[in-house]
């Protein structure tokens, strides 16, 4: 019998490249993406995209209209079919959102994937299930946080990284109770190292859209100490190798994954580089972490301006350094790895300066 895939997460930003190089893996492999009411034109379009360009998808590419946030996922009477025929679930979707509300973070975050779960603990022909975390389980957890680490005491920034821990300990503790699963944690993820393509400008590209709304020199706002915590962000290409890569062997079964950058910038070097590629002379002006935090969200005027959420300046302040040895021992000699910063800062630069007007907001 042929494999059925159980897709969530299209047709987001890793879910919509991630897709066709699961496909690519049998040319009798199907798959069944539930996708919200709201989002299912979208995702029939983006399949057709996906199909028009390697056409052995035709016909195998079911879109399924659903909601993870309900126990039966919006299945109804075809829920018991579903789980009788799925042999794989990649459980992507989530509200990557760094201002949402706890109740929505919580129904979709946590509810959702516990939902996944109870249907993957009903599928009978069930190999695996791959599950895409974060890094930012973690929290504002201060020093090394091991791909082993988990339940740390950690506090949280917002209910992102909150509800995405939450939903962590869940898939953990169905994995200790003998569910099949692979955990996937990247980190900031930005746009393909080729072309700096994204779906939204968040991340890096908050520094790179402001610096290149601005003259020559640019002044760039500097929050806690740039030289003392580090930016960890990686390219949209790398995640999708890696977790296609990854998420066809058998010795990955029960492991879990940083997929993050080892050595990442600092935040000076961060602004630094972004203002490089953005042809700025840089004028650094230090401010407070709070400071910064309350002009964005009270002072009216700010935010139009300098178009940063409050709750991304954050990540400027990191205190995390992740480590990613399971992941670098998994993908030795694959050819799978992170590409020059400089070259890749500069396709995102090009990106952003030709999509200056593109949200930054998340598919909610």
């Amino acid at each position: 019998m042929a494999d059925t895939i159980l897709f969530t997460g299209f047709p987001g930003f890793l879910g919509s490249e991630l897709l066709p190089r699961v496909l690519a893996r049998s040319t009798d492999a199907t798959a069944i993406c539930l996708v919200q009411a709201k989002f299912a034109g979208l995702a029939r379009e983006r399949a057709d995209e996906l199909v028009a360009r390697d056409p052995t998808l035709a016909g195998r590419i079911d879109i399924v209209e659903g909601d993870i946030v309900q126990p039966d996922l919006g299945l109804g009477d075809a829920y018991d079919g579903v789980a009788r025929t799925t042999t794989e679930i990649f459980h992507l979707a989530a509200v990557y959102d760094l201002s949402v509300p706890r109740a929505l973070a919580e129904s979709v975050n946590v509810h959702g994937t516990i939902h996944v779960l109870d249907l993957a603990g009903a599928c009978d022909r069930l190999a695996r299930l791959q599950y895409v975390s974060t890094c930012y389980v973690s929290g504002r957890y201060t020093g090394v946080f091991r791909e082993t680490d988990l339940v740390k005491g950690q506090r949280f920034n917002n209910f992102y990284e909150e509800t995405k821990y939450l939903a962590e300990v869940e898939v953990q503790a169905r994995m200790a109770a003998g569910l099949p699963a692979t955990i996937y944690r990247p980190s900031v993820v930005s746009g393909d190292s080729g072309t700096g393509a994204t779906q939204k400008l968040d991340g890096p590209y908050f520094l790179l859209r402001w610096l290149l709304k601005q003259p020559r020199v640019a002044v760039m706002p500097m929050v806690g100490d740039p030289d003392g915590y580090r930016f960890n962000t990686v390219p949209r290409d790398f995640i999708v190798d890696a977790i296609t890569e990854l998420s066809a062997r058998d010795d990955t079964v029960g492991e879990v994954y940083a997929l993050a950058d080892p050595e990442p910038l600092t935040v000076g070097q961060l602004v630094e580089l972004s203002a490089e590629v953005s042809g700025k002379r840089l004028v650094q002006v230090p401010l407070p972490l709070g400071l910064a935090k309350f002009a964005i969200e009270r002072i009216p005027g700010v935010f139009p301006l300098l178009e940063i959420p409050a709750d991304a300046v954050d990540y400027f302040t990191h205190p995390t350094h992740y480590l990613t040895d399971n992941a670098q021992a998994a993908l030795a000699g694959t050819g799978i790895g992170l590409p020059d910063k400089r070259e890749w800062f500069r396709q995102l630069a090009s990106f952003t300066r030709d999509h200056l007007g593109m949200s930054s907001a998340a598919m909610v």
